[in-house]
């Protein structure tokens, strides 16, 4: 019998929306791809304001997905940080990463004011700023750091990817959190970051690409592929 992993979608579910959309049909292909049983449940991010490890606490995989704003933006970040402290194999895609940047930029860097500009664009200390141009259907290369862990996930250096933001990471911030231990391990042609990694963690990578918008079964995107494996190195353990 396949293993059995369960998995939280964190985020605010939309029918309409493409990529919960396409986040169901990765998760439904996904099993076959690695032998094992995904138990996929989407939990709302205002129901994460109060006892978030009682909500997430039987979670093997937390993948924090697209939609932003979030209904609850510290039900976002609540969710983030107990997978982070607790080692729990976590991936953010689109606004899933830039959630993940103003959680490590509060929770470990120390930045009580960090800030994403969706929210609140007039605040004094942004990780998150629009981008000079949407990437909204946009398929652009993402340079991979050789190397890192994510670079070895793909087998190679340069790959194409599929995004679905108005929004990224401010520049001016980039060195805080790479020097701080969130690594920048991805960029596109000009230099902008595309994808983070935490070394010391389990599996804690956040991209600002949508993966699961190419994933089929034919052909299952091997970074999802390669979370939910961890996570069922961490069930048998």
């Amino acid at each position: 019998m396949p293993q059995s992993i369960k998995l939280a979608l964190v985020g605010d579910y939309d029918p309409s929306f493409v990529p919960h959309v396409m986040t169901n049909e990765a998760v439904a292909h996904m099993g076959p791809a690695i032998g094992a049983r995904i138990e996929a449940h989407w939990i709302p991010t205002m129901k994460l304001l109060e006892d978030t490890s009682g909500q997430l606490g039987a979670f093997d995989a937390l993948w924090i997905v697209p939609g932003s704003p979030y209904r609850s933006l510290e039900g976002a970040l609540n969710a983030i940080c107990h997978a982070r402290e607790k080692g729990i194999p976590t991936l953010g895609t689109c606004g899933g990463c830039q959630h993940m940047v103003i959680e490590y930029a509060r929770n470990v860097l120390g930045f009580s004011d960090a800030q994403h500009a969706e929210y609140n664009p007039y605040a004094s200390d942004l990780f998150v700023t629009p981008l000079s141009c949407s990437l909204v259907g946009q398929t652009m290369d993402v340079i991979l750091h050789p190397g890192s862990r994510v670079a070895e996930i793909y087998g190679r250096n340069r790959v194409k990817e599929q995004y679905y933001c108005n929004f990224g990471i401010n520049p001016a911030h980039r060195a805080t959190l790479d020097e701080g231990g969130f690594r920048v391990v991805g960029e596109d042609a000009d230099g902008e970051v595309r994808v983070f990694s935490l070394p010391t963690h389990p599996f804690f990578v956040a991209t600002l690409f949508v993966p699961q918008l190419t994933s089929t079964a034919q052909h299952p995107h091997p970074l999802i592929a390669a979370f939910l494996k961890t996570a069922m190195v961490r069930v048998r353990v």
